[in-house]
């Protein structure tokens, strides 16, 4: 236990008395939806109350809450004409005054009801949501990150898919991405009084770009669905996440490329969502160097986690991921991992006891990725050392626990400033 464990236990009562809990999100499909996932199914199983609020533009199809909670409530957004032909560019013509006016609706609503608490995720088109500038109950922000589009490496990364200047996506993206949605994202934050993050690196990114103070409340996986399924290994590593440039997958296979044939393994990617164009030269990348790849769209839990019981190692390039629930779900199911040393998962992978950490180098990835390969019994002392890991620390109720002493700390900060409110009241000015 770690001294920031220690500071939030002497400070954590369990309440006797059921809280309610309102939880506003407008995820897409990926990790951080899952994440919410867990943690509402933690708090249901703990006997709290929780209603879901979210806006119709919410994935609320890909591990859904409404078998989980009391009660989910979508709230309608207007799209715009064109939005609505134009499936491709639909995301990035969306209304984004129609969806402040939904989400302050959505505030409005919880704001007028006996809520204890609000959990705030994130957005999917804005990164902090508006909904933080109406809410006025005690709120936790989970800011899993702050927008991420000015960073160089991505930014290089969109133009190389949209690679025409004059091209309408382009200049959509370049008003939206690198003018637009910083600003708002900025500016929706600093409504938010209580932030927590998923990570120490997470937390530098919030002060750098917010200026904010933020606590870190580790994520879990839910062993109930990710755990070793005792079946045999076959000839194949996995990678698993979105199908868009800064996963890093094009990286992955340019490092598979570089070993030699006759031993190189072929690979699996698994995506919820897919960047058409990425996926096409993804595949042609993979055809032209000789690597054998299959990449499977939205299966179901348990064929994945058949897919992580069966590979011998799952490998992880992405740019700069604030956290990552892909190595623990491999870990969880007694997968090695094999990583590029960034962000996030410097946190939750050890080097050269549950999976191995490197540079960005092609030829040191695949080095790294042979090596484990040829020993066998490293994988099998990895592969126990990463189960026991997730017990220890990285389980869904060890990080549901985590997440309740954040909860906690702000409900009875709340309180304590009700009563002084109550003890002094504020005098009408003349």
């Amino acid at each position: 236990m770690n001294i920031d464990d220690e500071w939030l236990n002497s400070r954590y009562n369990a309440k006797k008395n059921q809280m309610r809990v309102a939880i506003f999100h407008n995820l897409g499909s990926g990790g951080a939806k899952r994440a919410l996932y867990t943690f509402s199914k933690f708090l249901t199983k703990s006997g709290h109350t929780v209603e879901v609020f979210v806006p119709s533009t919410a994935d609320e199809r890909y591990s859904p809450l409404e078998n989980l909670v009391s009660k989910v409530t979508i709230f309608d957004v207007k799209r715009t004409i064109s939005g609505l032909i134009s499936s491709e560019l639909r995301n990035y013509l969306l209304s984004l005054s129609a969806l402040e006016r939904t989400e302050q609706n959505i505030a409005d609503t919880i704001n007028a009801q006996d809520f204890d608490v609000v959990l705030c995720e994130q957005d999917r088109y804005t990164t902090s949501p508006f909904f933080l500038k109406y809410i006025e109950k005690p709120t936790i922000y989970y800011c899993q990150q702050p927008a991420r589009n000015q960073e160089a490496a991505l930014r290089n990364m969109a133009y190389e898919l949209f690679p025409r200047p004059q091209s309408l996506r382009r200049r959509i993206y370049e008003y939206y991405n690198d003018r637009r949605v910083p600003k708002i994202d900025k500016k929706n934050a600093s409504f938010a009084k209580h932030i927590v993050t998923n990570s120490y690196f997470s937390r530098e990114s919030i002060l750098r770009s917010y200026g904010r103070n933020s606590f870190v409340s580790y994520l879990g996986v839910d062993t109930e669905i990710f755990k070793p399924l005792g079946i045999p290994k076959e000839d194949f590593v996995l990678s698993v996440g979105r199908l868009i440039p800064r996963k890093g997958f094009d990286f992955i296979v340019s490092s598979l490329g570089t070993i030699d044939a006759e031993i190189r393994p072929r690979l699996i990617v698994v995506s919820d969502e897919a960047d058409i164009h990425f996926k096409n030269s993804l595949e042609q990348l993979a055809q032209r160097i000789g690597v054998e790849l299959r990449i499977e769209s939205l299966i179901a839990d348990d064929e994945l986690v058949s897919l992580y019981n069966k590979a011998k190692l799952v490998l992880y390039a992405p740019y700069l991921e604030p956290f990552g629930l892909v190595p623990l779900e491999a870990m969880a199911c007694g997968t090695p991992v094999v990583a590029v040393k960034e962000g996030g998962v410097r946190e939750s992978v050890m080097h050269d006891k549950t999976g191995i950490l490197t540079q960005r180098d092609e030829n040191m990835f695949a080095h790294a990725v042979m090596d484990l390969l040829a020993n066998e019994g490293k994988i099998r002392d990895m592969s126990q050392n990463a189960i026991e890991c997730i017990e220890d620390y990285w389980s869904a109720e060890k990080a549901g626990k985590r997440l309740m002493r954040h909860i906690t700390r702000v409900v009875d900060e709340g309180e304590h400033r009700y009563q002084l409110d109550t003890l002094n009241p504020r005098q009408p000015e003349n």
